[in-house]
């Protein structure tokens, strides 16, 4: 008769029934984590059933233990890279576009100034406004305009102009380091996911490949076997 699969198994950590897609196999887990569940459970069984849940918690502990070995105390980027494992969660996200979602008016004007103080357009459009300034004074109106030479008043608004600008342009760059950081960070936290995840599979391909290896040799012992046994079967 053809042996049919479970419909539900008992989960060797949570002793709860759970369905054969719920869980894997214990000897299907890398080596590196059986010996970390095997401190914390004695009784576990290499051949039992693990749910996914509690392999996930196992998982979790196992990374956050290795990162503390690793490089010390952990921050709250290295636990939310954690968390993250243990939810299948993706960190990568479009920092650009939540920034912008929580800037007040007043921030989105003092980044739109900034940019056009310091784009080629200002530079021309204020140069044309300086010469024409000087022209109309010092030679149309014959140095008895409204703002004879030294142009006292065009040094004036100069210097207003210059004590406004330049807190809207620090204003623009402090915002701009903030964005650059959340980048970073979340930058850091794809790259850390991403690492672990990878010497995650790896140790599970070695592993998977050890296990076929020694069932290939198993199945290459038993034809040897069998071919000594039909060859002495032939000799009598």
């Amino acid at each position: 008769m053809n042996k049919t699969a479970p419909a539900t198994l008992s989960c060797q950590i949570c002793k709860k029934t759970k369905s054969p897609h719920e869980g894997t196999i214990a000897e299907l887990i890398r080596p590196s984590l059986v010996e970390f569940i095997k401190k914390r459970v004695p009784e576990w069984d290499d051949k039992g059933f693990v749910c996914f849940d509690d392999l996930g918690e196992f998982r979790k502990n196992y990374v956050k233990e290795v990162l503390q070995d690793e490089i010390g105390e952990l921050s709250a980027l290295d636990q939310e890279v954690i968390e993250s494992l243990q939810e299948h969660e993706i960190l990568s996200s479009d920092i650009s576009k939540q920034f912008e979602k929580k800037l007040t008016f007043g921030e989105r004007l003092s980044d739109h100034i900034a940019s056009f103080g310091g784009s080629w357009r200002f530079i021309s459009l204020f140069g044309g406004v300086l010469f024409g300034w000087i022209i109309l004074n010092a030679i149309f109106l014959l140095n008895r305009g409204f703002d004879p030479y030294p142009f006292i008043l065009l040094n004036l608004i100069l210097s207003c102009l210059a004590a406004i600008q330049a807190p809207i342009i620090m204003m623009s760059q402090n915002r701009s380091e903030a964005r650059d950081r959340l980048r970073a960070e979340n930058d850091y936290k794809v790259n850390l996911k991403a690492e672990l995840e990878i010497r995650h599979l790896h140790e599970k391909i070695d592993h998977l490949l050890r296990r076929q290896y020694n069932r290939l040799f198993e199945i290459q012992q038993i034809q040897i076997e069998l071919l000594e046994e039909i060859g002495r079967k032939r000799e009598s």
